[in-house]
């Protein structure tokens, strides 16, 4: 995955030395020299960290965290030319995750930047909901299917249904357990209602390789088979 930067600072010579920094390192960046555009662009954009410097026209640092924050979690290293604690402990208060003082050594900046950007993406894999087998991903976190490639649409309770019993492989379910562990105990539908969404899912995933299937048990429920 190629990460994207917006790097935000009224120096353009800041902005560029960042820059050729950044894409050395293999990350995507963009620049903003204000901070309305740095607002603008981080909504644009969605970049996955944002080097955010405090004295900006327009817009300072601190306002831009704050308007950022009301729409995005995106990472935020405050870059600041001042070094008293109050400006360090206001910015962490806003919503930022890191801060920098200038002058500094951009080696330092690259660094930071890794470390933030594997603190806050490898702590959202790990906490990812997804299984994965021959030609089949389920991922719950982003509700999406992947057949054999393809991303395939599917309403939320067939990829719920599939994602369930697809973490528990082999195992056999009742249509009452379904309902109860997939659609809620307070749900008012009938046993059918899994049946319905089974047939579709077979629909999506007949034939797709050898190494699993979706199961009917019979007088009993479903399975999802790993041979």
């Amino acid at each position: 995955m190629k990460y994207k930067i917006l790097v935000v600072d009224d120096d353009t010579n800041i902005c560029e030395l960042l820059r050729l920094y950044l894409e050395k390192e293999g990350f995507e960046t963009v620049v903003a020299n204000d901070g309305e555009q740095a607002v603008e662009y981080a909504n644009k954009y969605t970049p996955d960290l944002i080097l955010l410097d405090i004295m900006l026209p327009k817009l300072d640092g601190w306002q831009v965290c704050r308007q950022i924050r009301k729409t995005l979690e995106t990472p935020i290293i405050m870059l600041t030319a001042k070094g008293e604690t109050f400006d360090k402990i206001l910015g962490l208060e806003l919503g930022a995750d890191d801060y920098i003082t200038k002058p500094f050594d951009t080696k330092e900046v690259i660094a930071r930047v890794k470390a933030v950007l594997r603190r806050t993406y490898d702590s959202e894999k790990n906490n990812m909901q997804e299984v994965k087998y021959d030609k089949l991903r389920i991922n719950l976190t982003n509700y999406e299917l992947v057949v054999d490639g393809k991303s395939i649409d599917t309403p939320p309770k067939e990829l719920e249904l599939i994602y369930h019993l697809a973490s528990n492989p082999n195992r056999v379910y009742t249509r009452d357990q379904l309902l109860d562990e997939v659609w809620g105990f307070d749900y008012y539908g009938d046993s059918r209602t899994v049946d319905v969404h089974v047939k579709r899912l077979r629909e999506k995933l007949e034939n797709i390789s050898p190494e699993w299937s979706l199961k009917t048990v019979w007088g009993v429920g479903y399975k999802f088979e790993v041979k």
